[in-house]
């Protein structure tokens, strides 16, 4: 069992689900979106999601969307977003740190020698939407040899082979987008009546891996965090923490993250 899936196991033990808080490095300036990152991590979320700005992150609504164009203008390095996320790992060692972003930054700070700064970096996985599996035979391997994993995800518009085969390949825990779209617009449940119900669709990858399962797109409030106890194992949080922040700064997302703990 890799470590990121023993760490989440091990917490959910005696909690229904855990929480992944996303934050823009770089938004609205990189200390500010330290700061933001700091603040959660205190406030005791298991998973950070950090993402890494790109010009077209094609996976995301508006507001993230807004946010990385923003942080774009800052100059962000990934040399330098890696210093820090290791400061940020060392003093929070009871929460894990993902790295989230598209492949043309990776690629530019090279894909091949990512996974062993990343793990030196203490980051714990990564989440690309834009890594197709066919291509990532070399990036998984590096991926292996330095202990972190490239999290895969799903859609409810995945074909049940494509699935088992994603999940067969899978390590440490799998994203299950919740809905067809971007992040940051309504929930799974209320929308399209085309599309399978969460709970089947999540009983789908229950029924092809042991794997951890975190759902994301679409999750703001409590309530959709609770709707999700016994059925996933992570309730991941982005555009509508981001929109606090909008909103209200640091204490308004802080205030966002405690309204879903219920």
């Amino acid at each position: 069992m890799s470590k990121l899936q023993t760490f989440i196991e091990q917490q959910r033990k005696d909690k229904p689900i855990l929480l992944m808080t996303h934050v823009v490095y770089g938004y609205p300036s990189i200390d500010e979106s330290l700061a933001l990152m700091r603040d959660l991590l205190s406030e005791g979320v298991e998973l950070l999601e950090v993402q890494f700005p790109f010009s077209d992150p094609s996976a995301d609504g508006p507001s993230i969307l807004h946010a990385c164009h923003q942080a774009l203008q800052q100059r962000p390095t990934l040399a330098r977003c890696l210093e820090d996320i290791a400061q940020l790992a060392t003093a929070f060692p009871a929460s894990r740190i993902l790295l989230m972003s598209y492949l043309n930054p990776l690629y530019r700070y090279g894909l091949e020698r990512l996974p062993a700064d990343a793990a030196a970096a203490g980051i714990a996985g990564f989440i690309i939407p834009d890594l197709p599996l066919e291509l990532a035979a070399d990036f998984r391997h590096s991926c292996v040899e330095a202990r972190i994993e490239p999290i895969w995800m799903l859609t409810p518009e995945t074909p049940p082979a494509r699935m088992q085969q994603i999940c067969a390949a899978a390590s440490g825990m799998l994203y299950c987008v919740s809905r067809r779209g971007v992040t940051g617009a309504d929930s799974h449940n209320s929308g399209n009546s085309q599309q399978v119900p969460l709970e089947d669709y999540l009983a789908a990858i229950r029924a092809t891996t042991p794997l951890p399962l975190g759902v994301g797109f679409g999750i703001r409030t409590g309530a959709q965090v609770k709707a999700l106890y016994g059925l996933a194992d992570i309730a991941v949080v982005g555009s509508g923490l981001l929109d606090a922040f909008n909103r209200g700064g640091r204490s308004a997302a802080l205030e966002q993250v405690r309204s879903l703990r219920g």
